[in-house]
């Protein structure tokens, strides 16, 4: 009976796509979801409305760093899932396989540790000038903001200096220990940011929580020693072309993940400029929780890139293409039960006339952001599909959609604040969403030729 009841639970997990790096990913997720209650309660309890909005704008002016990182980090994992497809690990987690392979794979990896200890440097100063600029000239309400956002700036340029390993690991086919690491690390900081809180930390409670979560990638990068000793040493045979293979996809991405900003990230930075720290701190808190939502579904795509590009190096079309219509139709499925699940617990704490509510925004504006987050994600699975091919596809539209976005939400968000943008981010995925669907089948098609 027991038995019996075992196979059921597995056959529903294989028919729902769920991998052991989408179960790890799926609890990340989970605890975010199920702690984000407590820490909004922690943040009402222990900031002021005014401090919450400087809270969450540091988030979205520390995300400039996209500028810098330039979706360089997905690249690298498709990039070394395609050398992968030639290595392993032997018992002792050394790399072995073809010498080729490795030599390419180390000169790859070489290359990326460069470019983001150059950019661990620029979020430190580059954007910590920036972000002193900007909250210099933004309303003043007495709050100290200055040291805590230079220290949130230079623990978060050392953790992205450290970005290519999990980068080439997760390349690397060690997606579900990326995502076990990548979970107990979402715990640390969940813990570390409401004792942070609770002990009258405020700002920097942001820095605080990542400096413990340094601690975490120390002590998980020196399990994996062995696989870092070739990086350290010069490549002996074949390397990969920067100019010749990386830049021709590097440019097309970092175009279109710059404009990734004026999608999610500028949102928060113009209500606290034009409206004021109370009105951003409200948009900045609903759309962290409405997030979850575009996260939760990418759950079932992103740990399976690495698995596309080996395919794809194999030319196993056929199953690439019934994995992605099963994952496709997963991802869709959760994104509506995670959305209909937000809208109502928000529309609920309305009803009771819930204090919380006074720091988030209504359940109509919540309504319309929500769609557009379903409508924007839905496709997430299709682009990690083409992605994996060593290619970005995306690249007019992105930079087309970055503008639109970013225009409508700075017109209507100056004249109708929250709910403004949220009518711009939904129509403006409403208007993309044929056209990504057109260049994910025409894609398709033409790369698949024999």
């Amino acid at each position: 009976m027991i038995s019996k009841a075992i196979n059921r639970v597995k056959a529903l997990v294989r028919r729902a796509q769920v991998t052991r790096a989408t179960f790890y990913g799926i609890i990340s997720v989970g605890l975010r979801f199920i702690t984000a209650p407590v820490t909004v309660t922690v943040i009402m309890a222990n900031f002021t409305s005014d401090l919450q909005g400087y809270y969450y704008t540091f988030t979205s002016v520390l995300a400039l760093s996209v500028f810098v990182e330039l979706g360089f980090s997905k690249i690298i994992t498709y990039f070394a899932a395609h050398e992968w497809a030639k290595l392993s690990f032997d018992p002792n987690g050394r790399i072995i396989g073809d010498a080729d392979a490795l030599s390419r794979l180390v000169s790859l990896g070489q290359a990326t540790c460069r470019w983001y200890l150059v950019g661990g440097i620029v979020v430190i100063f580059g954007i910590g000038a920036a972000g002193y600029v900007f909250f210099l000239k933004s309303p003043n309400v007495g709050i100290a903001w200055a040291s805590p956002w230079f220290a949130l700036c230079l623990v978060s340029g050392i953790n992205f200096a450290l970005m290519p390993v999990w980068s080439l690991l997760e390349g690397c086919n060690q997606v579900a220990q990326i995502y076990l690491f990548r979970m107990v690390g979402v715990a640390l900081t969940v813990l570390s940011v409401w004792a942070a809180i609770y002990l009258g930390a405020g700002l920097w409670t942001g820095s605080i929580s990542i400096t413990v979560l340094l601690i975490w990638s120390a002590i998980f990068c020196w399990r994996y020693r062995r696989f870092i000793e070739p990086f350290l040493r010069r490549p002996t045979g074949p390397r990969v072309s920067w100019w010749g293979e990386i830049w021709q996809v590097q440019w097309r991405t970092a175009l279109s993940y710059m404009s990734g900003y004026f999608t999610a990230q500028a949102f928060t930075p113009i209500l606290f400029y034009f409206h004021g720290p109370i009105v951003a701190g409200q948009f900045g808190m609903t759309f962290s929780v409405i997030c979850a939502v575009g996260t939760f579904s990418a759950m079932w795509s992103a740990p399976r890139g690495p698995e596309f590009a080996m395919m794809i190096a194999r030319k196993e079309y056929k199953a690439m293409d019934q994995l992605l219509y099963r994952i496709l139709k997963v991802a869709l499925v959760v994104s509506l039960l995670a959305g209909l699940c937000i809208w109502s617990l928000i529309y609920v704490l309305n009803m009771m006339n819930h204090p919380f509510t006074v720091r988030l925004l209504p359940p109509g504006t919540v309504a319309i952001l929500l769609l557009g987050i379903i409508v924007a994600n839905v496709l997430t699975p299709a682009s990690v599909y083409l992605r994996a091919h060593k290619r970005e596809p995306f690249v007019v539209i992105s930079l087309a959609y970055g503008v639109l976005v970013g225009l409508f939400s700075l017109v209507l968000g100056i004249r109708f604040s929250s709910v403004g943008i949220a009518v711009a981010y939904l129509g403006s995925n409403l208007i993309f969403f044929p056209v990504r669907l057109w260049i994910f089948y025409y894609c398709r098609r033409e790369w698949h030729r024999v």
